[in-house]
């Protein structure tokens, strides 16, 4: 049984981590006072806000108070929806302003031709939200890829640590597991993959970084589908 779809990491597999963590994570930490003060009222936003004081446990907390929770999520690196949510709105302002572009990694734009080339369908899953990721693939310093994929997902599906979050995009998807093929640098990410199912492969980008138990690859180009 072939690959007939392939799910794709962002950080570290598509896009350099540096690009998220040394670009989007500063600009959304410095965006997001101004940025709630100016769209509190709009209920996406206002959902966020309400669901950030009640995961922090402070129900009375101050608007500046819930914009210094986030900030440091952000620092942290938390997954929490709320946050990624925002980020994805402060992200689609910044790209909308060119204050960035989304790096992707060349060997992956090629790659993502050759799939839609060969009908393997493309889909990315991320901690980001799903709107940060349509913006990062179609604002990219490669063009614009969004027609390249046939959908995205993230925490809303589950955590990417979880066996179940696997299992609900192959419901979604509606593929046996072992049509498809998840790529990630992260270890703990593939295991619970594999334990739904799906066949998987780790993106180890650093030669400094040894590779484990995993078949894995240094680039998309080295990529080898059955």
């Amino acid at each position: 049984m072939g690959i007939r779809a392939i799910i794709v990491d962002t950080a570290g597999t598509t896009t350099d981590d540096a690009f998220i963590h040394d670009v989007l994570f500063p600009y959304s930490i410095e965006a997001m006072p101004a940025f709630l003060m100016q769209h509190q009222k709009d209920v996406l936003v206002d959902n966020c806000i309400c669901d950030t004081r009640e995961m922090a446990l402070e129900e009375d907390a101050s608007l500046a108070r819930v914009a210094e929770i986030l900030q440091q999520w952000v620092r942290e690196d938390r997954k929490a929806t709320p946050l990624k949510t925002l980020q994805g709105l402060i992200w689609k302002e910044g790209y909308g302003k060119s204050a960035f572009k989304g790096h992707i990694f060349p060997d992956f734009i090629d790659a993502a031709a050759r799939f839609k080339a060969r009908g393997i369908r493309l889909y990315s899953f991320s901690s980001a939200s799903v709107e940060a990721q349509k913006l990062l693939f179609g604002h990219s310093d490669g063009g614009d890829l969004t027609e390249l994929f046939n959908g995205h997902f993230d925490t809303r599906t589950g955590g990417k640590l979880d066996k179940q979050a696997y299992c609900n995009i192959i419901n979604t998807i509606s593929m046996a597991p072992k049509q498809v093929l998840f790529v990630s640098d992260l270890a703990e990410e593939l295991k619970a993959a594999q334990a739904a199912g799906l066949q998987t492969c780790q993106m180890l980008r650093d030669p400094a970084v040894a590779s484990g138990s995993f078949r894995h690859v240094r680039s998309f180009n080295d990529l080898q589908l059955d």
